[in-house]
């Protein structure tokens, strides 16, 4: 087995004497638009799909939002883009002669995704893994971001092609990772985690979405994927766990209208805090 196959991407942990070992983590930062001022990026990861990691990264943005920060969601979920939908934003994106303007949603937050420049929001992207990772590079070098305090990177499931670009491009200041309560998901998740450290990616928590069922007649708890073990899979990784939220068929209905800057409830409060704290 060459040394390619063997390679972590981790050259501090490595022993291997290749070419690459010469650079640091920080050689293969991308430079965002000379136009951009952006303070703080939190990367927003799963190890599979359909757990509700979209929905947490525009939760956490409108948050941070009501908090009086400038937030952003650059979308780098470039095969499964969701965030336009969750927020209403329809229209194309604009440039101008210094570069691509992002869309600006209702109550001002910054996003950028595929779905703003395809002709039609429904036109699938069957683009190779290097063309994805060079769109989500450039959603961070051409893009002007104007003064940012928060930009969310809502990441595609796994720990394949453009996740390691993201971690390798952009300078991430934190990770969140969302999990479902169902044990194959817990340990794909673990992928996830230990990706992040390879990577030296700061691990902020996880955030566990569908763990529990509230009865809208009698308030009891249902749990219909059983005891979950985040909490033990949080504490074998050095993290923790910033939220637990319910299976709630309005989080669906405000997304699917548009709505997501409407939603009510606590659930993230936690998991904002320690994003607030990064500039603190």
């Amino acid at each position: 087995m060459n040394q390619a196959e063997n390679c972590t991407h981790n050259c501090e942990s490595c022993s291997e004497n290749c070419s690459s070992r010469k650079k640091s983590p920080s050689d293969f930062l991308e430079a965002p638009h000379r136009l951009s001022k952006i303070k703080k990026v939190i990367g927003v990861a799963s190890g599979k799909g359909g757990v509700g990691k979209s929905i947490v990264t525009s939760m956490l943005a409108v948050e941070l939002n009501r908090r009086g920060y400038k937030t952003a969601i650059l979308d780098a979920d470039i095969t499964g883009p969701s965030i336009p939908k969750a927020f209403g934003v329809h229209e194309r994106a604009q440039a101008t002669d210094d570069g691509l303007l992002p869309r600006r949603t209702k109550t001002g937050i910054d996003i950028m995704s595929i779905n703003l420049l395809l002709d039609s929001e429904t036109s699938p992207v069957i683009w190779r893994g290097p063309v994805i990772g060079g769109v989500v590079k450039q959603f961070w070098t051409d893009v002007i971001w104007e003064d940012v305090d928060f930009m969310f990177v809502d990441m595609p499931p796994g720990t394949g092609d453009v996740p390691l670009t993201v971690f390798q491009s952009i300078p991430v200041d934190g990770l969140i990772a969302v999990t479902s309560p169902q044990e194959l998901v817990a340990m794909i998740v673990e992928k996830a985690l230990t990706m992040a450290k390879m990577m030296n990616i700061p691990m902020l928590g996880l955030v566990e979405n569908m763990s529990y069922i509230k009865c809208p007649d009698c308030g009891k708890i249902i749990k219909p994927f059983g005891e979950s073990n985040i909490d033990a899979v949080a504490a074998e990784n050095g993290t923790e766990v910033l939220a637990k939220m319910p299976m709630n068929p309005e989080f669906a209905k405000i997304c699917d209208n548009g709505l997501i800057e409407l939603f009510e409830g606590d659930f993230l409060s936690a998991a904002a805090d320690k994003v607030e704290a990064l500039l603190k």
